[in-house]
């Protein structure tokens, strides 16, 4: 099957149209391909599962290119104040738990001390 025009773009009204057309009459994907004039069957299921997912409105959406990895979306100020007093809250809590662990740590060596000295 010959290849289309490279980079066509479809009006979101034709993609529409398209869609609904194949489901009013029960059209199959490569009957639909016919009718329109479209090489690429992929390009009429991808309208399709948008146009079931997200309704007629996601046909509008320009989705060319990869999707972007980039940095993740910034949190609300409120959100990032409450994160950041609770790490600091936790790290508090892990530096007087240290300071604990270390003080019972000397008591028992102390306790051990002394019960070897009475030994002795």
């Amino acid at each position: 099957m010959p290849k289309g025009i490279p980079n066509k773009r479809y009006t979101p009204e034709f993609k529409q149209m398209v869609v609904e057309t194949m489901r009013e009459e029960h059209l199959s994907v490569r009957e639909a391909m016919r009718r329109f004039g479209i090489n690429d069957h992929k390009i009429i299921e991808r309208w399709e599962r948008i146009y079931l997912e997200e309704g007629a409105e996601g046909l509008a959406i320009e989705r060319r290119g990869r999707r972007s990895t980039g940095r993740p979306k910034k949190l609300p100020s409120k959100v990032e104040e409450d994160l950041l007093a609770e790490v600091q809250r936790l790290r508090a809590e892990n530096e007087y738990l240290k300071n604990l662990q270390a003080l019972v740590l000397e008591e028992e060596r102390r306790q051990r001390r002394k019960r070897r000295q009475s030994r002795n």
